[in-house]
């Protein structure tokens, strides 16, 4: 179409061309011009939030369920650095997002104006790449390169700052065509020699999950692992990189992990990563897997050449799409031998992950299996940071991938918006949200979008009066000498039928399973205000057991 468009007709015309179905957003005064296109657009929905983190959330959670930049508009200054902390949550966790922001008038920049704040300066660190639009007749060449540079090598967030002036100018523009994803094929000769350290290796592990990994890269590489009987342990908050079911699924690696795996992981000679970054979490502080890594030989296959040597030394560098290598591996015809290791990992996860009665009053581990028993094996986890998920990290048995949504980065109040998403992304799915009393305040609000759009969603709001993890930190550094982490907290059950969620509170184990039958048969938002003891602070230990320990 070259005809004369407004700027705003003229990017919502691209972005219709590169397949964007879904945008999210708190509208503002700055891109009045893309909201009027998007009038007259029924190839867009888009879904209106209550602040703009909560925008960058959803975002973000479309983007890692879709494996296409998920899109955000919000407005200048305090839009934008709201919407900050989504883009710093793809970044961490290789997503592909875009952030639209409506900008001041170019006639008006470096003046200090209304809300005027330099973009590129302030997302240089958090995106791939960051620009602002000055000529509408560019508008198709900056979306197709944002789509580009979005799904290209490790995924993540691109920012394109619009100035309100200049989607409002008209100008002919030849649209571009849809970008296609380039991926990089695996180097036969490079894999070939992984399967030699392979058959030289006497307890190998694979650690797996993360930048470019898909549903397709997971089933390959299970067939491939079990094939050879190769222990398959994930990233952080990447549990759903191999469905927990595989009888080399070897549980996760990051915050409360199994003893026995990290162990297993110690001992190894030697380590398959595939995907992850093998960040300060995953590796426990770079200490569980060091940089240097001695007495152990490491195959890093990462989409990015960039990532490959740039922390840790590396013995064989793959350079590949998460897919294109998983598939590689899983039609090699070339014997290699078997272990009995991936059997061994499974049988210690599955004892790991039985939740075993700690006499608590609501025994979250309890919870756990009762919704194990009664929910979809592809149900999607939802949650952001707290010591509140670590009982489903520790106990849920993640299904296909994507099932799992949680930031790597440790953000609060990420599960609810997250699972807005999912559940207008995957409406035929149960979405769950986990959330802590803390988590859940930093984004509660967005119960009204999930409301509003007819979200189907079920919430858990683990209330301890407390920001948990933060307590236990302190009883670790500084026991008995409680300070800044107690919480006075409203009805949440009250709260949620405010918004017209369906809601009850539960307080004892027995209690719980009856309530989840009842919520079960309900549609729409349904909440559990679930009221437990600050005590059990973690699923490992007590307050109680930890001032015991610093005592000795």
């Amino acid at each position: 179409m070259t005809e004369k468009r407004s700027g705003g007709r003229i990017l919502v015309d691209n972005l219709v061309a590169q397949g964007c179905d879904r945008i999210f957003t708190v509208p503002g005064e700055s891109f009045l011009a893309v909201l009027d296109a998007l009038h007259d657009t029924p190839a867009i929905d888009l879904v209106v939030c209550r602040q703009e983190g909560g925008v960058a959330y959803m975002a973000e959670a479309d983007g890692k369920l879709t494996g296409r930049p998920g899109i955000a508009f919000v407005t200048r200054g305090p839009g934008a650095t709201n919407a900050s902390i989504g883009v710093h949550v793809a970044f961490q966790d290789s997503t592909p997002m875009i952030l639209f922001i409506g900008d001041v008038a170019r006639g008006d920049r470096d003046r200090e104006g209304f809300q005027e704040v330099d973009f590129a300066a302030m997302f240089g660190p958090l995106a791939k790449w960051v620009a602002r639009i000055e000529d509408p007749r560019r508008i198709p060449e900056y979306v197709a390169r944002a789509y580009t540079t979005a799904v290209a090598g490790r995924p993540g967030p691109v920012v394109l700052v619009l100035p309100e002036d200049m989607l409002v100018e008209e100008a002919e523009a030849t649209d571009r065509p849809r970008a296609p994803r380039f991926s990089q094929a695996a180097d036969p000769l490079a894999v070939g020699a992984m399967m030699d350290l392979l058959k030289d290796a006497a307890a190998p592990v694979a650690i797996v999950g993360g930048a470019g990994w898909c549903g397709g890269a997971s089933n390959h590489f299970r067939e491939f692992a079990e094939r050879i009987g190769l222990p398959v342990a994930v990233a952080f908050r990447r549990q759903d990189a191999i469905a927990n079911d595989s009888p080399v699924y070897a549980g996760n690696l990051g915050y409360g992990p199994n003893p026995k795996l990290v162990e297993r992981i110690k001992a190894a000679d030697l380590l398959l990563v595939v995907g992850p970054r093998l960040g300060e979490a995953t590796t426990d502080g770079y200490s569980l897997v060091t940089p240097d890594h001695p007495d152990q030989l490491l195959v890093h296959v990462h989409p990015d050449p960039e990532e490959l040597g740039r922390v840790y030394r590396t013995d064989l560098p793959i350079c590949a799409d998460m897919y294109e290598f998983a598939e590689l591996c899983s039609d090699w015809e070339e014997e290699v031998l078997s272990f009995s290791t991936g059997a061994e990992a499974h049988r210690e996860w599955l004892d790991w992950s039985a939740p075993k009665p700690t006499g608590a009053a609501l025994d979250l581990g309890q919870v756990v299996a009762a919704m194990r028993e009664r929910l979809p094996a592809d149900t999607i986890i939802c949650n952001g940071a707290g010591n509140f998920s670590g009982w489903w990290h520790r106990f849920w048995h993640y299904g296909p991938c994507p099932s799992q949504l949680a930031p790597t980065n440790g953000s609060m109040g990420y599960g609810t918006p997250a699972a807005v998403a999912a559940s207008l992304r995957c409406p035929d799915r149960q979405v769950v949200v986990v959330a802590g009393d803390g988590d859940f305040l930093m984004n509660g609000q967005e119960l009204a979008t999930a409301i509003r759009y007819g979200a189907n969603m079920l919430i858990l709001v683990v209330d301890n009066g407390s920001y948990g993890t933060i307590r236990m930190h302190q009883e670790r550094e500084y026991p008995e000498r409680v300070v800044g982490t107690d919480l006075v907290n409203p009805d949440f059950a009250a709260l949620a039928r405010a918004y017209g969620a369906w809601a009850e509170t539960v307080e004892r184990t027995e209690d719980f399973t009856p309530a989840l039958e009842r919520a079960l048969g309900e549609k729409g938002v349904r909440l559990f205000h679930l009221r437990t003891d600050v005590e059990q602070i973690s699923s490992a230990t007590t307050i109680t057991k930890m001032r015991e320990r610093a005592r000795k």
